[in-house]
């Protein structure tokens, strides 16, 4: 059995091989930084590698028993039953091998502002953190929160986390864009059907090597004391940070760290994050007005729905991919409208 394309192990092996090499060097720790980006490379070659391996010796051990037992009905119910599990693997392998474009390993920041609507707004953005927070943890992923808003009475306004684990951009790029929910409302005590609105953005976390030109003077800094849910103070110092971007108006908070100064560099880590995806949406706009295209976010193109009444039912308007187990998606069983997305892509 022969295999390549992406699956093909050869380049791979040499690669992991180099930095085997440069591993054992004895001054590999002099630059911790370079160091961790290549043990993270050198664990997710290997990882391939092992996947691709045993997924290529299970299907040789199926083979080869039907080929001793080719007039054999059981043996050939028994392979069939297990082609199902073997061609769900396959895919699932595939897709994490085609996850390499240029920041797809990379951690995310992701973040979640609630739309018009008030309780209902607030509740549905903390809704959907909670899928992706349960999402992460299935992953193995790590969040670390570096704003949040919390919502008047419940729920939150905005939040923003940074998604920490390999392909967790790649991953959640799709999940950009608006998120429609229809339900009946728990704070409606005519228990009348209402409609909320939240604003998913992803962007990579670039590593401070990768050259983003922010000129200072473009910068505004404002400090100011970090506070909780309730108003309640955090901090005795002005802790937290916010950065305003005067060109593009982007402004990035953060609070959650115990210094100015950290809160100050997480910002600037953030900023960098967004212009990145900023100049990539311009580059992506001004490709679909050469082709004819015209495509606008707003509060009337949601990507995806996720209905909880009349009928249930989440359904990606881009993919058309579905699920009538909302409860399900919302416990954060997501890679479904994921794969999808990135299969289409």
């Amino acid at each position: 059995m022969t295999y390549g394309g992406h699956f093909d192990p050869e380049n791979k092996t040499i690669r992991l091989k180099q930095l085997e090499r440069e591993m054992n060097e004895p001054n590999f720790w002099n630059d911790k930084r370079h160091s961790e980006a290549v043990i993270a490379e050198f664990n997710n070659l290997k990882s391939q590698l092992d996947q691709v391996k045993e997924l290529k010796e299970q299907i040789e051990f199926y083979q080869e028993a039907l080929n001793q037992e080719a007039d054999s009905l059981e043996i050939y119910n028994w392979a069939n039953s297990e082609a199902p599990k073997i061609k769900d693997a396959l895919e699932k392998l595939a897709l994490f091998l085609l996850l390499n474009g240029e920041y797809d390993s990379h951690d995310a920041v992701l973040e979640i502002h609630a739309g018009a609507g008030g309780t209902e707004a607030c509740d549905w953005a903390n809704m959907l953190y909670r899928m992706y927070a349960r999402w992460a943890e299935k992953k193995g992923y790590k969040l670390e929160v570096t704003f949040e808003q919390p919502g008047t009475e419940v729920g939150i306004k905005s939040i923003a986390v940074i998604v920490k684990g390999h392909n967790a951009f790649g991953y959640l790029q799709g999940e950009k864009g608006i998120h429609r929910l229809v339900r009946i409302s728990p704070f409606d005590s005519n228990a009348r059907r209402h409609t909320s609105f939240a604003a998913v953005e992803v962007s990579p976390v670039i590593d401070d090597d990768i050259a983003i030109d922010i000129d200072e003077k473009d910068l505004r800094i404002d400090v100011y004391r970090s506070t909780g849910a309730g108003g309640q103070g955090v901090n005795t110092t002005d802790s937290a940070v916010r950065i305003t971007h005067l060109p593009t108006k982007i402004v990035v908070t953060c609070q959650n760290e115990r210094s100015q100064l950290q809160n100050k560099e997480k910002c600037m880590q953030i900023l960098k994050s967004k212009l990145y995806e900023l100049e990539k949406s311009n580059k992506e706009a001004e490709l679909n007005k050469l082709k004819g295209e015209q495509k606008e976010i707003n509060f009337g193109s949601q990507i995806r729905s996720y209905i909880m009444c009349p009928y249930t039912l989440v359904k990606d308007h881009r993919t058309e991919a579905e699920d009538v187990n909302v409860n399900k998606v919302l416990d954060g069983d997501i890679d479904k409208f994921i794969n999808e997305y990135l299969k289409g892509k």
